[in-house]
């Protein structure tokens, strides 16, 4: 028995490894980061032109000095590192909207008191909501980091709020607000304007990932769930299992695994159906020979 316990170990090591990789790669795929591709209630928004990193900013009054709360953001990649920036002045990597708060004086130097990261890049920390009024769109809400706070003893978790407002003419982004954990920016742009999410017509727009390549992602991700699903629930039967053996009848070993017959039986029942089925797939051959008839 010890060949069959052998290999019977080795299909299930190779079950619990198949299902590990399942699972892994459901996990992965919520971690991607975020492309610009939208699909949302059934319609589509294809923000790739609104790619790049752009600046927006505000001042205001504190005398005897001024404050400027600039923003640098990229809405489809990571921020990169600013040659001409120390490090303790930017945003750590994998950053999609970094908030930098400057106070200026007259006859001194600009001097960086904060530096907040208010997004990071994962497609599962994004939130989308469509926007219908006063004017049709897209908004964003990029879940950043906690930071500390002047007013509480916790820090406050940040967050970026880009609303693509629908409109013929593209126009340069505007800081709206920001009220010490989120900061929002208005943006207006044909990018901004919702599309059938349909098969491709005469509203794809050129250059636009085809309806299929979205189908595909949608099934791939649905069989990366059912995989990790399937994977917990033997992973929780086995647990139960074995804690069962232990607690009932003090196994250990190879006695703890539930239902061990059964598990040793299985790499031969597999064989015995792949024999089965290669038998009847397999073409039959006919004597040619001619041959006598006895009389």
């Amino acid at each position: 028995m010890a060949p069959r316990t052998t290999y019977s170990l080795r299909f299930v090591s190779s079950l619990f490894l198949l299902m590990t990789l399942a699972s892994t790669s459901a996990w992965a795929q919520d971690d991607q980061p975020f492309n610009c591709t939208v699909s949302l209630n059934e319609m589509r928004y294809d923000l790739t032109a609104l790619a790049g990193e752009r600046t927006v900013s505000r001042e205001r009054g504190t005398p005897p000095t001024k404050m400027r709360d600039a923003v640098r953001f990229n809405l489809c990649e990571d921020l990169k590192k600013q040659d001409d920036v120390a490090d303790e002045d930017q945003c750590p990597l994998e950053t999609r909207a970094c908030l930098t708060k400057t106070n200026i004086k007259s006859g001194k130097a600009d001097q960086i008191i904060s530096v907040i990261p208010l997004a990071n890049r994962t497609r599962s920390a994004i939130e989308l909501s469509s926007l219908s009024s006063p004017n049709k769109g897209l908004s964003l809400t990029f879940k950043g980091y906690s930071y500390p706070s002047s007013t509480t003893e916790d820090p406050v978790p940040q967050s970026f709020t880009v609303h693509v407002l629908c409109s013929t003419d593209a126009h340069d982004p505007k800081f709206v607000s920001y009220d010490g954990k989120e900061l929002r920016v208005d943006w207006s742009a044909p990018a901004g304007c919702e599309f059938s999410a349909g098969p491709p017509g005469n509203d794809e727009p050129s250059g636009g990932e085809s309806g299929g390549e979205k189908e595909v992602e949608s099934v791939g991700s649905g069989i990366g769930y059912f995989f990790l699903l399937l994977f917990l629930a033997f992973l929780t039967y086995f647990a139960l299992g074995a804690y069962y053996n232990y607690s009932t009848y003090g196994a250990s070993g190879m006695d703890l695994i539930p239902h061990r017959d059964f598990w040793r039986e299985v790499p031969y029942m597999l064989q015995d159906v792949v024999s089965h089925l290669c038998s009847a797939i397999r073409p039959r051959h006919t004597s040619s020979r001619g041959g006598y008839i006895a009389v």
